[in-house]
């Protein structure tokens, strides 16, 4: 099992709130993005706040380091390429939505064509290619519905690790308190889970539930040692 955040590193409740990180600025960091556009009605609160939440949670959990709510992958993408500038990365988790092959904030979608050096967001992904720690050994961990599913998910993981030289983990099911379908790809590594993962009979998007292989709850901080 792999641990997020190992327990010798000491992350208080503040860390979460203020993005301030103990230690040395080469420390390497664990830093979580999430969506801020689904605040839901009044009376009524959308997933922002529940990601919010988890934001605190985890950070008092010594999971992470620092968390930042994003309204567009321009704002979320310049954060971790700025954020401590002076420290590498060794983690990066997104909550928030998506489909088969692509991750969004709000209804802007992010998926492999970013990583084309034309893609107006390329210069940001690459500036944080840069910071993360040598070795494979840092990860993107992104807790979304279906990202992973289909062959749109095999092309997105196989890109996505391609381009940072590291782990990738995600979703081939509708997430929510369950997260089923959970895998990861090293680079130059090949999906090993079926394309039609994550789907129904009729070909539409399955719901996680306990039981299913490869589910973890949202309070998880661990990715089973499974491909």
């Amino acid at each position: 099992m792999i641990q997020l955040g190992a327990p010798t590193r000491a992350a208080s409740y503040d860390v979460a709130m203020t993005g301030v990180v103990p230690g040395s600025t080469t420390t390497p960091l664990r830093l979580l993005i999430f969506d801020d556009t689904c605040r839901g009605r009044p009376l009524l609160p959308g997933l922002s706040h529940a990601w919010k939440a988890g934001r605190h949670l985890y950070g008092a959990l010594g999971r992470l380091d620092a968390g930042h709510a994003s309204g567009s992958w321009t704002d979320a993408l310049d954060w971790l390429g700025t954020f401590r500038a002076g420290a590498p990365i060794t983690e990066i988790q997104f909550w928030g939505h998506g489909r088969w092959g692509e991750v969004r904030i709000g209804g802007e979608v992010l998926d492999a064509s970013a990583l084309e050096v034309e893609h107006p967001l390329w210069p940001r992904l690459d500036r944080i290619r840069k910071r993360l720690v040598p070795g494979r050994d840092a990860l993107w961990w992104f807790r979304t519905c279906d990202t992973f599913g289909t062959a749109l998910g095999h092309e997105f993981a196989r890109a996505w690790t391609r381009f940072f030289g590291c782990r990738a983990a995600g979703h081939t099911h509708r997430i929510g308190i369950w997260q089923s379908g959970l895998h990861t790809l090293s680079p130059g590594a090949e999906p090993c889970w079926p394309v039609d993962e994550g789907l129904t009979p009729s070909g539409a998007p399955a719901p996680s539930r306990a039981g299913l292989p490869n589910t973890v709850s949202f309070l998880h901080g661990r990715i089973p040692n499974t491909p």
